[in-house]
């Protein structure tokens, strides 16, 4: 066969293997599979006072903002154990106020990267500690908490990653020993849940709550929802805040958080955590109540301050167009109806009457009906919280979501895919959700992620 033949023959056997090869990409091309389309930048849209406040009440939430902000030294009261020094080193994505910052952000409004500030606090002023393998500069901040004893008791509670010894403003007697974080079978993680609009949610009464509960029962029955609230063991009444709707109030939040977090003793926890006294630079609460101050701003404690603070925070302002435009935005919220997303993620509750006129009648657009619901084996961290039990977590509202890095109660996830997913296992209430979500077009699965990420 002479040369020009094969090269003939050549020409006449590939065309048609190209053109299966223009075919099949053009497919690939019309079938292109739904993806998170990330952190949204641009506008903050969150970390401002909300709107209708009086000149009084803005002065407040200016002096909350400043000491929430603060960075605590041992002299201040931090410590001897604590997971960070301050409450913005948690709270400061995508602004002062929300959720754990990253250091992996493209620059811009509401996407400046921040590095995991539990890093650098670990040996910052001479401290000796380790840093914990699962504290890393592109994870998330997190707290510790152990399931167990050693003798097979519950615990459940945080266990301070650091301590201050050897840092240059600690006593210099104080020789306590950093703890051992080696139990992994033992150890469960939580990441900062955003405070924006928390104020909002505080005065929503419990009969708004238990009606919602009530609403769509036929709905929620035939995807195998139920949901509970969990509530004060005192007076009986909802508690809704933190990952299993543990605590009551913002007080009560501000003030644990900064007990257990800090280490920082105030009127709501007056003792040390950690009381060798050697490692007392202040022997006695570290924050509380100043009667003799000259006005009332310098009157209140820091956790009135916070919680002051975190009350007039502003809800998050969602995106009208980005990502995906509003059609797809439109689109997106109609299928988080019809797959039943809404029928836990509530989109709108309503407040009651409150002596802060901007909090009084309002919507709030959380997307959460601020129950406790069974999460199955797949989330279950075996943990007990006031009523929740070892899988059940309160809904996590979604407003700012789109602004948010990490998802779930360890930030186990930063792709909206993998926590959607991860709603499902055996015994999960969300089964029945997630199964009319997989059933979906790539299509109407991109409007709803658009969706998620415009909040």
């Amino acid at each position: 066969m002479s040369r020009t033949k094969i090269v003939v023959l050549a020409a006449v056997l590939v065309a048609p293997l190209l053109a299966g090869s223009q075919a099949a990409s053009q497919s690939v091309a019309v079938q292109t599979l739904a993806r998170d389309p990330g952190v949204r930048c641009g506008d903050l849209g969150a970390g401002g006072m909300i709107g209708g406040l009086t000149a009084d009440q803005m002065a407040f939430f200016t002096a909350g903002q400043t000491d929430f902000a603060e960075a605590e030294s041992v002299p201040d009261g931090l410590g001897p154990r604590f997971n960070l020094d301050s409450c913005a080193g948690c709270h400061a994505q995508p602004a002062v106020g929300g959720t754990s910052p990253a250091p992996f952000l493209p620059r811009g409004p509401g996407c400046s990267p921040a590095p995991n500030p539990q890093v650098g606090v670990a040996t910052f002023l001479g401290a000796r500690n380790m840093v914990p393998p699962f504290i890393t500069a592109n994870g998330p901040v997190r707290e510790v908490r152990f399931k167990f004893n050693p003798d097979g008791t519950r615990d459940g509670g945080v266990h301070a990653l650091f301590v201050t010894a050897g840092r240059s403003d600690a006593p210099a007697g104080c020789n306590i020993a950093q703890e051992s974080f080696d139990q992994s079978q033992n150890i469960i993680f939580r990441i900062p849940t955003p405070t924006f609009g928390l104020g909002l949610i505080e005065q929503i009464a419990d009969s708004t709550i238990l009606a919602n509960q009530a609403a769509n029962a036929s709905a929620k029955s035939a995807l195998g929802i139920s949901g509970r609230p969990n509530r004060n063991g005192n007076d009986g009444t909802i508690t809704r805040f933190g990952w299993k709707a543990q605590n009551k109030s913002l007080l009560l939040f501000s003030g644990e958080a900064y007990n257990v977090e800090m280490g920082i003793t105030n009127e709501l926890f007056q003792t040390e955590r950690e009381e060798n006294p050697a490692c007392q630079s202040t022997k006695r609460p570290n924050d509380t109540t100043d009667t003799a101050a000259a006005t009332g701003v310098d009157t209140i404690s820091a956790i009135e301050k916070f919680a002051v603070f975190m009350r007039f925070l502003a809800p998050p302002i969602p995106s009208g167009s980005a990502p995906g435009g509003s059609p797809s935005i439109s689109r997106g919220s109609q299928v988080f109806a019809s797959v039943g997303c809404a029928l836990c993620h509530t989109p709108t509750l309503r407040t009651g009457d409150s002596t802060v006129a901007a909090l009084s009648n309002q919507n709030v657009n959380l997307f959460s009906d601020l129950l406790l619901h069974g999460m199955g084996v797949g989330l279950a961290d075996n943990i007990l919280q006031g009523g929740a039990g070892p899988g059940e977590f309160r809904t996590a509202p979604l407003w700012g979501l789109g602004q948010r890095v990490f998802f779930l109660h360890d930030g186990r996830a930063s792709d909206l895919l993998t926590a959607i997913q991860a709603h499902k296992s055996n015994g999960s209430e969300a089964n029945g959700v997630i199964n009319n979500f997989n059933g979906l077009s790539e299509g109407s699965k991109q409007d709803l992620l658009n969706f998620l990420r415009s909040l």
